[in-house]
């Protein structure tokens, strides 16, 4: 489903003609928006599901690196939450509950293709320190 030849997609068309077209395609179907103007995305809930379904038909390949890409993403987070605490939070535009529900539904997702993989298992348990960490803290901010 290369759309490398649509108007909207610039960024594709120069990955392609530096990379060649595995490389564009795998970007492509690592990116859940080619939209330029962030005012006209999808919402967000919308995007994350419409990605993570689209992780069910995509090639291994392109799993590998939205894998890698996520697991990058859940250790800078837990990285900085050890830094600033829940602070961390503040730079998304949903916060913790909808942050750690993308987590876990890419790794149901990865599970059903590829469980066996160490990236995925350890993907699994950065995104479970990361609730465990931040789940600690939200119970002593309410007093719990």
């Amino acid at each position: 489903m290369l759309l490398l030849c649509g108007p909207t997609l610039p960024r594709l068309r120069d990955i392609d003609a530096n990379f060649g077209k595995q490389v564009a395609k795998i970007v492509e179907g690592c990116t859940d928006s080619f939209e330029e103007d962030s005012n006209r995305k999808q919402e967000w809930e919308v995007r994350k599901t419409s990605y993570i379904k689209r992780l069910q038909k995509e090639p291994l390949d392109t799993l590998l690196v939205s894998a890698a890409d996520k697991l990058y993403n859940a250790r800078a987070i837990l990285e900085d939450y050890r830094r600033v605490g829940a602070e961390v939070w503040k730079r998304f535009k949903r916060g913790r509950r909808e942050q750690l529900w993308y987590f876990n539904e890419l790794i149901k997702a990865y599970e059903e293709r590829c469980a066996d993989w160490r990236l995925v298992e350890e993907l699994q348990r950065v995104v479970a320190k990361l609730t465990e960490v931040s789940a600690e803290e939200s119970s002593h901010q309410r007093g719990l």
